[in-house]
């Protein structure tokens, strides 16, 4: 299992234990996944850590000064 935290700009838009699917971003030389439809999106990704699955489960939701911060579970 591999976790990947995604921030999310609004609260009640992700549930915990909901499926996601996500969509990969390219930049000049990074990655970057935005669980669609443009609910909460990651950091950016070096392409040896890309990700090689599209489906994930949301893990927890956490709420910080920051914003709220979405853990997706995937399979790999």
């Amino acid at each position: 299992m591999r976790s990947v935290e995604f921030k999310m700009e609004r609260q009640g838009l992700l549930e915990i234990g909901q499926k996601v699917t996500i969509t990969e971003g390219v930049l000049p030389s990074n990655y970057y996944y935005t669980i669609d439809p443009s609910l909460a999106m990651s950091g950016n990704f070096k392409p040896r850590e890309r990700l090689q699955t599209r489906e994930g489960v949301v893990k927890d939701i956490v709420e910080n000064p920051r914003g709220f911060y979405v853990t997706v579970e995937f399979d790999e």
